[in-house]
């Protein structure tokens, strides 16, 4: 793996700005880290541990320069519901398989694919977090006693209503002091982070005037220990395997969603270009590792990347630097964190979670009124209702089916004949009419691409002309971008069909992929060089050279110029062409 250009030229003022942002960024992560856990159903220090391994090997091995990871909201719900169902160590093992998953899209270059995943499914998934997260917070921020957590929205949200009547005024108290204080001190300190001053003020207040009336996280979940574990590696069995492959796949596919995302946010803020397949195998190094020392998932972290930008960062060496420092206060201060209220973090995730909730786009989109507002709708609906998993794989499976249908709607077949006219007699729909169309020669347009969603339409459309009269069909495949093996074989089927009743099938001006997927399948070689055109004029010479010119004999129609004098018809009963198209 080359380090080239992440530490080109660095020196000593870089440090010093890398060392600056670093601090201000650790600072951040260490409430965010512990915060992230609790909700995720996992005890506070592994948030930190989290931290500290993640944040430094993503810098190490990641494809941006700025990226910092970590735990992150996005993988919350998914996170929580895994613990919930199959535990703790089985959440590491999960983490694990992603972490693999995610090393093996990097090296295979699914960098750039998994961009390809359509906008409203992320919205739809990243906004569906949001009031999970949100919500998740309700209990802790009114300090209700005896909730009972569950993997699902509804059954949470009885919870909270059947337990409202032990509402705890001093945890309310706490949490709005937090709440408030995190909303002005943008406003009154712009350079220090809301989310730290909210949980030191709120933390120092419930400490002075409610102590003891409010739980803290070590009255919930124990002391904090002040060391990392000990590195254990996990047992794994081919059952966990099977089990757990799923919520890996979910997690990997989120994680390298969240982290690109990220790196593209850290690109358009410093004009730098991140490296998609190295980003991927960073995560993915991070996400092996990280659960060896009892971590969780990791992703980039959005919001943490552009504080660590606008700190000043300069390098991968300030994520190093965040790691290093949530590590020393891990060393130095896990006593005074033991004693942070519960109150004062659930207005830290409520904040993440209005944020992150993209809230601009989900209303811009559902405006739209369009099948991606359906999407939107239902991969929302499922990630709140029932869980990531479902969400994103019907999100995405919807998505496909109402793309396919669109383009299956796009795809245009048009009867042409040239007009007169028009310099270069180009074709136009127009001049077909019933009383003004060659009886043995069908010019058809197609406009859009033939691929197993219009391939059956495409048939249709060449039969009937076919069926109909037609000795020679020209199809004018310029505006066909794109043809499929699906396409190709309704093609080959239409040329044995002509070829068995005597007809003529003739191509032009096809495009580039259409030809080469033709070569490789034999077709073009069957269809013949001598019945392949670059331009529609030349195919219509060679097709009026194969007409039966006895039934030209007499014809009406004339369709081409040269039909007066096939027809040996008297020149007074052509048509002009202000009655062709009056016809």
């Amino acid at each position: 793996m080359k380090w080239t250009g992440r530490f080109e030229g660095y020196h000593s003022s870089a440090f010093s700005k890398d060392l600056v942002s670093g601090l201000i960024v650790g600072v951040i992560a260490i409430p965010l880290g512990m915060a992230f856990a609790i909700a995720s159903g996992v005890k506070p220090e592994y948030g930190i541990y989290t931290t500290i391994v993640a944040g430094i090997l993503i810098s190490l091995f990641g494809g941006s320069k700025f990226q910092i990871g970590g735990p992150t909201g996005a993988f919350i719900p998914i996170l929580f519901a895994i613990v919930m169902q199959y535990g703790y160590e089985n959440l590491l093992i999960a983490g694990f398989l992603a972490g693999i998953i995610l090393v093996v899209m990097g090296v295979l270059n699914f960098g750039k694919l998994i961009k390809f995943i359509p906008r409203p499914v992320t919205i739809g998934f990243t906004a569906g977090i949001a009031v999970i997260i949100f919500s998740g917070q309700i209990a802790s921020f009114l300090g209700l006693k005896d909730i009972e957590k569950h993997e699902n929205f509804l059954p949470n949200m009885r919870e909270i209503i059947t337990h409202l009547s032990t509402l705890n005024i001093y945890s309310l108290l706490t949490a709005g002091v937090g709440l408030i204080v995190m909303i002005a001190a943008p406003k009154l300190l712009p350079k220090v982070p809301s989310s730290l001053v909210g949980l030191i003020i709120s933390s120092v207040v419930a400490a002075l005037f409610f102590n003891g009336s409010v739980a803290t996280i070590g009255s919930t979940y124990g002391a904090i220990p002040s060391a990392l574990p000990h590195f254990h590696f996990p047992e794994i069995t081919w059952a966990q395997i099977e089990t757990l492959i799923r919520p890996a796949i979910i997690i990997a596919l989120l994680g390298g969603i969240e982290s690109l995302l990220s790196a593209v946010v850290a690109d358009g803020m410093t004009g730098s270009r991140h490296n998609s397949n190295r980003e991927l195998i960073g995560q993915g190094i991070a996400n092996m590792v990280t659960p060896l020392f009892g971590g969780i998932p990791v992703t980039g972290a959005i919001a943490r990347t552009a504080t660590n930008i606008k700190s000043g960062a300069m390098s991968p060496m300030s994520g190093v630097i965040h790691g290093i420092v949530v590590f020393f206060v891990l060393i130095l201060l896990a006593p005074y964190a033991s004693r942070i209220p519960l109150a004062s973090m659930a207005p830290i995730l409520m904040l993440v979670a209005w944020n992150m909730s993209e809230r601009k786009k989900f209303i811009q989109i559902l405006r739209t009124r369009t099948a991606d507002s359906i999407v939107l709708l239902i991969t929302f609906s499922l990630t709140v209702f029932t869980n990531l998993t479902t969400a994103v794989e019907v999100g995405l499976v919807l998505a496909i089916i109402l793309f396919v249908k669109q383009m299956s709607e796009m795809l245009t077949v048009t009867k042409v004949l040239p007009d007169p006219t028009i310099n270069h007699e180009k074709v136009k729909a127009y001049m077909v009419t019933a009383e003004h169309d060659c009886p043995q020669i069908s010019i058809l347009s197609i406009d859009g691409s033939l691929f197993f969603g219009t391939a059956s339409m495409f048939e249709k459309s060449v039969m009937d002309a076919i069926r109909l009269h037609s000795k020679i069909v020209l199809l004018r495949m310029g505006k066909m971008p794109f043809m499929d093996t699906t396409g190709e074989s309704h093609l080959t089927a239409l040329l044995k069909h002509s070829e068995k009743s005597g007809g003529i099938i003739l191509i032009s001006g096809i495009q580039s992929q259409p030809l080469e997927l033709l070569r490789k399948t034999g077709l073009i070689d069957r269809i013949g060089n001598d019945h392949r055109f670059e331009h529609t004029g030349d195919a219509i010479d060679y097709a009026l050279t194969q007409l039966n010119t006895n039934k030209c004999l007499g014809c009406k129609h004339f369709a081409f110029r040269e039909c007066t004098a096939l027809s040996n018809a008297d020149p007074s009963d052509v048509p002009t062409q202000i009655e062709v198209q009056m016809n």
